[in-house]
């Protein structure tokens, strides 16, 4: 019974703070989460990805490619959080494009919420108290 009532007491303690707590709006590079991914040996290099407006034209295979992941962020500083979370967006990116016969990621734009954010140079997130969030949207092409 004590242990109960220990327990709705720290849970009355932390739902002001997490009630509080909302989602932040980052931008970072780009070019360093993809950097970061490569160098960590989650993306092998094989495929390309470029933001919208920055990247080279070619055949396209799949114009309409969305993905939306999510991350723990709790203890986590901004850039670890929205890298790690880029990085999983991009494993499936890369994955699709190889099961479509692209080799590259096209006029990627930030979409979190079905808004778009689009910049040359820096992608999107979402760091809230719990979680953080990336979603893009982008095409498959083949390029030559």
């Amino acid at each position: 019974m004590k242990a109960l009532t220990l327990g709705l007491t720290a849970l009355l303690l932390a739902a002001p703070v997490t009630a509080m707590a909302s989602d932040k709006v980052i931008h970072l590079s780009f070019e360093n989460g993809v950097a970061a991914a490569q160098k960590a040996g989650l993306i092998d290099g094989s495929v390309k990805f470029y933001l919208a407006g920055t990247g080279p034209h070619g055949t396209v295979v799949n114009d309409n490619v969305t993905i939306n992941r999510k991350t723990n962020a709790f203890g986590k500083s901004e850039e670890e959080t929205c890298n790690h979370v880029l990085a999983t967006d991009l494993i499936y990116l890369q994955s699709e494009a190889k099961q479509a016969g692209a080799n590259a990621v096209t006029d990627i734009v930030s979409n979190y919420n079905d808004t778009e954010y689009r910049d040359s140079q820096n992608y999107e997130c979402h760091k809230g108290f719990l979680m953080s969030g990336v979603a893009l949207k982008a095409k498959l092409v083949k390029l030559p």
